[in-house]
């Protein structure tokens, strides 16, 4: 069954008869799989029998998974539309990566990893490559998952910590290149910048990092976790191939297409590596998130899915415009980081105890406002024997406690309006709580600083955001 006749199908169809012909053709590629023939009699280990009728159904009768034992994108002979399925799913996440600001990309899977266990298996693939190599060079993010893929795969991090610019964080370029000539390359896995992130961090300068590593024979693996939505973290990672060196990249499919966690696509400019890559994730793998994908993509066409993208876009705008009335109210200011097209911070009175901001990101939870984050700046955390300062904030002396919101994929302006109006209302209710206190200014070029609000009350720590 040829790919492109079933793409071609598909699309005579309305958007009203979409669901139905999806699962349609679903099913009908189920049926292609050994388990699913009438007069089958399997007397394998492993045969796909489902015991539960809904089960069965959730996954489509989908049961055997996708693979072959030592190789992800290999075709299993017993499961023909299981196999076809899958490289429908890989063509239509080309597809799209291309779409959205990535035309020269050549290859790439959707592994059923999280972003973090697919950082290790690339990390991993390069081990096989690299048998010498013990570091890994890591412009500091503070996300758990990105750090410990380092560690789990068996390498060192060389933690370099992002350059403070006014507001922003920014990638210490000088830093890594000093790093890069100081070492030997065999030593060197590679180098792992990030696109999409948190403010007040900025994307990584990934076309300069690119540079350095095509000079100094460096791999670069970029985390772009949820940045295909965003143009501009796209376009970087198009740019930073043309200029330098781009090995992998690396993208969630839930936080960029509305699905269940559980699957990411590993992209590249090599196919064979990208291929390589595939061959070192071990055994067969689930094929439900890659069904997810397949749905959606099929559900919302590369014209709906542009759509969405500009929308969110929209509302970054809207989010940042109304994030600067409260905070301006409020004695504070959103932070300047225009590196971000994602994440938007604004900046929180300076506390001695991290608790005391407990009561902000627990309240705004409380009123069913999730995917904000309240940092403190005055947590240490300990990940695997390395210490970092200031978790949360990707610095160890960033001048001022923060919280952010972020626009994503998928958020309406429904979502904006409402999460303003409670998290004003939520900090009038804070601040009444609160001892208004003369600060001294900060030390990071603005003056905007010279009052703020320390709250009296030590409430009991609920569920929250903060860190």
């Amino acid at each position: 069954m040829h790919v492109q006749r079933i793409l071609d199908t598909v699309t005579e169809y309305s958007s009203e008869e979409f669901p139905s012909i999806v699962g349609m053709k679903s099913a009908a590629l189920a049926s292609l799989d050994s388990n699913n023939f009438l007069k089958n009699h399997g007397v394998g280990e492993r045969e796909a029998r489902i015991a539960s009728s809904l089960v069965a159904k959730r996954n489509f009768h989908l049961g055997h998974g996708l693979g072959r034992s030592g190789d992800l994108t290999e075709v299993q002979p017993k499961a023909a539309g299981s196999s076809v399925l899958y490289q429908l799913t890989n063509d239509l996440a080309r597809d799209v990566l291309r779409t959205m600001g990535v035309p020269d990309v050549k290859a790439c899977f959707v592994a059923p990893l999280a972003t973090g266990m697919s950082l290790t298996l690339i990390f991993l693939c390069l081990r096989q490559q690299q048998p010498k190599a013990r570091y890994i060079i890591w412009s500091r993010i503070d996300q758990k998952s990105c750090f410990k893929s380092i560690t789990t795969a068996g390498f060192e991090p060389i933690i370099v910590e992002p350059i403070l610019n006014g507001d922003e964080l920014v990638t210490d370029t000088g830093k890594i290149e000093a790093i890069m000539k100081q070492m030997n390359p065999e030593l060197i896995a590679c180098v792992m910048t990030t696109t999409s992130c948190f403010a007040p961090r900025a994307c990584d300068d990934v076309e300069t990092v690119a540079v350095f590593c095509k000079i100094y024979r460096v791999a670069h693996v970029i985390n772009n976790a949820y940045g295909v939505q965003s143009t501009k973290c796209m376009h970087v990672i198009q740019q930073a191939s043309k200029k330098g060196r781009v090995d992998a990249f690396v993208q969630s499919t839930d936080k960029n297409f509305m699905v269940p966690v559980g699957g990411t696509i590993i992209a590249g400019f090599d196919k064979s590596f990208v291929n390589k890559i595939s061959q070192c994730y071990p055994g067969r793998a689930s094929s439900s998130p890659i069904v997810d994908l397949f749905i959606t993509l099929l559900s919302l066409g590369s014209k709906e899915y542009k759509t969405l993208a500009r929308e969110r876009k929209h509302l970054f705008q809207l989010l940042k415009e109304g994030l600067a009335i409260i905070a301006s109210r409020f004695g504070q200011r959103v932070l300047d980081t225009p590196g971000n097209s994602i994440s938007i911070g604004i900046s929180l009175p300076p506390v001695k105890d991290p608790k005391l901001l407990t009561q902000l990101g627990s309240q705004l939870f409380l009123r069913c406002v999730s995917g904000t984050r309240v940092v403190s700046n005055l947590e240490i955390k300990v990940i695997n024997g390395h210490e970092f300062r200031s978790w949360g904030a990707h610095h160890s002396n960033y001048p001022t406690g923060y919280l952010t919101a972020a626009a994503t994929i998928g958020m309406t302006a429904v979502d904006v309006e409402q999460f303003l109006k409670r998290l004003t209302k939520v900090m009038e209710s804070w601040s009444t709580k609160t001892i208004p206190m003369v600060l001294p200014s900060l030390t990071n070029g603005h003056d905007g600083f010279t009052h703020g609000l320390l709250t009296s009350d030590h409430l009991v720590d609920q569920e929250s955001s903060v860190i």
